[in-house]
């Protein structure tokens, strides 16, 4: 079940290596995602002591939660995010190329847990983003699904 997708990713990035990880989040949270109150529009990963967090992610408090809980009441918390060790150091690696990040693409549940699937990209240029409107363009007219 799609939960949220950042629509701006690939408009905005080449995406190429795309990668699923688990995220670390308490019981109100996962009920204000089940209602369909996330957004990873403004959101992107970064890397600290080999672990990687979700910055700027935003997740609803939940609306029937008691006031109790330290975390619910940030909205903007930052969220690890749960790679194996390998896949850990190949996002390392690409962020240290010039000119990559690694921004998340789209959240959904597997079962019941929340997944997030981040990838590598790439900044595209103003003729870039251009040239994908007119391929979207040209799809649009002729009735092709994109």
């Amino acid at each position: 079940m799609l939960v949220c997708s950042n629509k701006y990713a690939n408009y905005n990035y080449f995406l190429q290596d795309k990668f699923e990880a688990g995220i670390v989040l308490n019981g109100n949270e996962i009920k204000s995602c089940r209602s369909g109150h996330m957004s990873i529009n403004e959101s992107f990963v970064f890397i600290k002591n080999n672990e990687v967090f979700l910055k700027n992610s935003y997740i609803a408090p939940y609306d029937k939660a008691f006031a109790k809980n330290k975390y619910s009441n940030d909205p903007k918390l930052d969220r690890k995010l749960l790679l194996n060790k390998s896949e850990i150091s190949k996002l390392k690696k690409a962020k240290e190329r010039q000119g990559y990040t690694i921004v998340p693409v789209r959240a959904y549940f597997k079962g019941s847990y929340l997944k997030i699937e981040i990838a590598i990209a790439k900044g595209k240029k103003l003729y870039d983003k251009r040239e994908t409107l007119k391929e979207l363009d040209i799809k649009r007219r002729n009735g092709i699904q994109y």
